[in-house]
């Protein structure tokens, strides 16, 4: 899949997708119905784990205002990335982002593909995730902030807090 598939609009449920987390006890097959449902969340989709901008300042805003988010009635941070799940908890325990931001690996990059941000990226990074973020109410989404290609801006920690 590519930029066919249009993105995901406010007032639209989210797509049905199943994602996979991990813990110490092992991967879990989640899915997004579930995970979305009767919660407010905070999730920003990013490139891959590891990477320059996704590490230095993607993930660490969240981190450094998890609770600003709780204040503003979010009740759960979440990171996607089309990475698989041991690589996304490997990144969690390294970044200090465990038990702050739930970490949703999406390893065929299916979920990002329903949600029409899946992109090329070139021959290194292949398909993944567009960088954006979104505020999901209770399955609705309900704030979308997209990414031009290479930015980073309105999908800062900082940006989506000043837009709840």
């Amino acid at each position: 899949m590519t930029d066919e598939i249009p993105t995901i609009e406010a007032g639209q449920k989210m797509p049905e997708a199943t994602i996979h987390t991990k813990s110490e006890d092992g991967i879990d097959a989640v899915e997004t119905a579930d995970y979305f449902k009767d919660c407010r969340v905070v999730m920003f989709a990013l490139p891959g784990a590891f990477t320059p901008t996704c590490s230095a300042r993607h993930l660490p805003g969240y981190i450094e205002h998890a609770d600003k988010f709780k204040a503003a009635g979010i009740d759960k941070i979440a990171c996607l990335a089309v990475n698989d799940a041991h690589v996304m908890r490997a990144w969690s325990l390294d970044s200090k982002a465990d038990g702050i931001v739930d970490m949703l690996a999406d390893p065929l990059a299916s979920f990002s593909d329903a949600l029409g941000i899946s992109r090329f990226m070139g021959p290194v990074m292949g398909r993944r995730a567009a960088r954006c973020a979104m505020v999901i109410d209770n399955g609705v989404l309900t704030h979308m902030f997209m990414e031009e290609p290479a930015a980073f801006e309105v999908s800062s920690a900082e940006h989506v807090l000043a837009n709840l």
